[in-house]
């Protein structure tokens, strides 16, 4: 690893251990040349997931747009940040342990549905609002009956 203060090539690591996220190895380096420390962490690349569009367009899969819609569902809701990014995790494991290269958006709304239903009414009909698109009050209506059964 380059050191990043004077551009050694030859570092060397003076402690592993797992990062906050449990999914990433933290490291702390020490540069043979300067002696100045600094932390990289370590994550395993995963193949770019590509969400196929409902026009047919695709694009790759970006975690920011599904935690931006799960925070404008929760939005004065009393559901805590962390309780918000345990779902998004648990919903990015459902997907990728799917081992798929490309992906339905649909599919991944409907995930996002189901993870919400558990975490708070509310956000979840706020969400199946906007994704499901509904136009009067009668769709609202029978999604609402849908889920109080």
């Amino acid at each position: 690893m380059k050191c990043p203060y004077c551009g050694n090539p030859d570092t060397r690591v003076i402690d592993s251990r797992p990062a906050e996220d449990k999914n990433s190895i933290r490291r702390r380096r020490s540069c043979d040349e300067c002696g100045k420390r600094f932390t990289t962490y370590e994550k395993v690349e995963t193949i770019p997931l590509i969400v196929i569009k409902k026009d047919n367009n695709r694009e790759q899969y970006d975690r920011a747009k599904i935690e931006s819609g799960i925070l404008r569902a929760c939005y004065k809701r009393p559901v805590s940040a962390a309780e918000i990014q345990k779902t998004i995790d648990a919903l990015e494991l459902e997907i990728f342990n799917r081992e798929e290269k490309e992906i339905p958006s649909s599919l991944i709304g409907e995930i996002v549905m189901d993870k919400l239903k558990e975490l708070d009414p509310v956000a979840y009909v706020r969400f199946a609002s906007v994704y499901r698109e509904f136009k009067d009050v009668n769709t609202f209506m029978t999604e609402l009956k849908e889920f109080l059964e």
